[in-house]
């Protein structure tokens, strides 16, 4: 269960003047080393924009003082006008369900599903444009896509074409990338929120795949990653629960559509 001292329950459909025109939703998870400076740097380069936005922290189960600096951003800039910081906390390790649970809480026209690593503000610049303009309903900044530059490990770039790889035999995917940033207009895409099934680390493949499938007018832009910390969560743990979540997730769509 989602809880939070700066929001008022669920998405509202009712629009007012008083809503953002874009919400930033960021997972953490033990994320105390990077999460102030990251977020102050964040409010820092978005100030040019002209963006009224919020940001979300959408925090889930870590055990370091990761909900405490994020309620000190929140406490310190939770009634920013253009610039609001609110922290939910889902009490357990689940990125999906955090993400879901964040993007669902938005109040945004627009919501940005960001990573606390990257903070990428020339996606948000480009993302915005397409939405703004009308040009996509759905932008996905790909690390696989032509023109990107992915400067991680090279097993985590290799890890990256395998699942991508795994998606297109398995469920048809015919994109290059569905995990990273993501860009859409919201009520275009709530729908499909709240249809996916899966969550963990697979909630954003099913996503992407279903805005696929469902016709959502989409865009790939090429991004550049690099790793500024370790991996929260060791890469090859993670492949036991993938499988089995993609396994999940090819029998929800194939089964259920």
């Amino acid at each position: 269960m989602a809880t939070s001292s700066h929001s008022n329950g669920d998405s509202r459909e009712a629009r007012d003047g008083r809503d953002p025109h874009i919400s930033i939703v960021i997972p953490v998870y033990n994320e105390e080393a990077i999460l102030h400076a990251a977020i102050v740097d964040l409010r820092d380069r978005l100030e040019s924009t002209g963006w009224k936005y919020e940001i979300i922290l959408a925090e889930n189960g870590s055990h370091d003082r990761t909900v405490e600096i994020g309620q000190e951003l929140a406490n310190r800039y939770g009634s920013a006008e253009t610039g609001q910081v609110k922290i939910i906390s889902m009490g357990e390790p689940n990125y999906g369900k955090a993400l879901k649970q964040g993007i669902l809480l938005s109040r945004g026209d627009l919501v940005i599903c960001d990573e606390i690593d990257l903070c990428d503000v020339d996606f948000h610049r480009r993302a915005v444009e397409l939405l703004d303009t009308g040009e996509a309903d759905l932008v996905i900044g790909s690390k696989l896509a032509e023109g990107s530059e992915d400067d991680r490990p090279l097993v985590r770039h290799a890890a990256s074409v395998a699942y991508s790889s795994m998606l297109r035999v398995l469920l048809g995917f015919r994109g290059t990338d569905t995990h990273g940033l993501k860009a859409f207009r919201r009520t275009a895409l709530l729908d499909v929120v709240r249809a996916c099934l899966i969550d963990k680390d697979v909630f954003a493949s099913e996503f992407v795949i279903r805005a696929d499938r469902g016709g959502i007018r989409t865009k790939e832009v090429p991004v550049r990653v690099m790793e500024k910390r370790p991996p929260s969560i060791n890469l090859f743990k993670r492949v036991p629960n993938v499988l089995k979540s993609v396994a999940k997730l090819t029998y929800a769509i194939r089964v259920h559509g």
